[in-house]
């Protein structure tokens, strides 16, 4: 299936995670391109929807409270949040509706969004499918990317170059005063603890870095970055918590890397083109690692990585078992390259342009 005539109002949903906004940038990008005048909406989740606010190639940002919409208590409220949506999205008249999440609650949104097409993926996970009047096959063991622009392709658009088109951001090196202007970022938080490298590693590996480095993460990551700050013995400062999403992608677009674990400021990096050293265990850098060629995903040699599991086993050796000196002469390979071209400044705002790498590279 091809669709080859013009869209004049699309619906995207996508809510959440970070990391999954940021894979489905390209989309958008290669839509707005093969379909001038194209009106794209949006479906985000509360938080972060902030990374899309004035985005020049989103006319509205419709947001949910995905977190409240799982709590019983809170029910008569998401029936009337629910019920609000699908009049709000039915005025709209869309002409497609894409779901580029594929769960149960980005199918029911594009149910009761009233367009006559309603796309997704075909092998998409709870139920989602029986809502789209088209599937299709993104493929599983695909970078998650690639598995966007495939939704793209069918919408007859040209995917070659591939560009990650963020909103304007604030300076870059908010913090000159603790880290001056060549720093590195370390991300220590992950989506869940199965995923998250031990912060005494992320502690010593600061401590060793040839630069200063600021710690980053959500309020939620204050107490690990703090700790990452205490072990690095005045090498790194925490800034958890004190950034919205803007202002964090705005710190690591300035840095020279970013090295985390598998997490959205991994993403954010990729996207601005900023070299990662990401450590990866129970998930799988051929699907959800930093895309593009200049990054490092540092993997463990165990027999049962990926597991895909989110929480931590017994042993929990893909993890444990990477130590600081795999992943400092990772960091130091990539600081000894010459920098990647510059990703955005004054004049160019839209993010770097990358040619698509084949699977294996991606």
């Amino acid at each position: 299936m091809t669709i080859s005539k013009p869209l004049r109002k699309m619906l995207v949903v996508k809510p959440s995670a970070l990391g999954d906004i940021i894979h489905a940038l390209p989309f958008l990008d290669a839509v707005s391109r093969s379909h001038p005048g194209i009106a794209i909406h949006w479906v985000a989740a509360r938080g972060l929807h902030e990374i899309l606010v004035d985005h020049p190639m989103i006319r509205k940002l419709w947001i949910i409270d995905k977190n409240a919409w799982k709590r019983p208590a809170a029910l008569p409220r998401t029936v009337h949040e629910i019920m609000n949506l699908a009049s709000g999205l039915r005025r709209e008249r869309f002409d497609i509706v894409v779901d580029l999440q594929g769960l149960l609650r980005s199918g029911m949104i594009c149910a009761v969004s009233g367009a006559g097409m309603r796309l997704g993926f075909s092998d998409a996970r709870e139920g989602s499918p029986l809502f789209y009047t088209h599937g299709i096959n993104g493929g599983r063991d695909v970078h998650a990317v690639t598995r966007c622009l495939r939704m793209a392709e069918t919408l007859g658009c040209d995917t070659r170059e591939v560009r990650f088109p963020l909103p304007a951001l604030p300076a870059r090196n908010l913090f000159p005063q603790w880290c001056g202007d060549d720093y590195l970022v370390i991300a220590p938080g992950a989506g869940g603890a199965a995923k998250q490298w031990p912060v005494r590693f992320f502690g010593e590996l600061a401590a060793r870095l040839p630069l200063k480095s600021l710690v980053v993460g959500g309020a939620s990551d204050a107490v690990l970055a703090a700790e990452v700050q205490r072990l690095s013995h005045g090498h790194a400062v925490s800034i958890a918590g004190m950034t919205g999403l803007r202002e964090l992608a705005a710190v690591i677009g300035g840095a020279r890397a970013l090295v985390s674990s598998d997490t959205g400021p991994m993403h954010i990096a990729a996207a601005l083109n900023v070299p990662v050293v990401a450590v990866f265990g129970p998930t799988n850098p051929a699907r959800t690692g930093p895309f593009g060629s200049i990054h490092t995903a540092v993997v463990a040699d165990v027999p049962c990585s990926p597991c895909y599991k989110r929480k931590r086993c017994r042993e929990w050796r893909c993890m444990e078992s990477i130590g600081v000196r795999q992943v400092l002469d990772a960091v130091l390979s990539r600081l000894a390259e010459p920098p990647p071209a510059a990703t955005y400044g004054d004049d160019d705002r839209a993010g770097p342009a990358v040619r698509l790498q084949n699977e294996k590279a991606s």
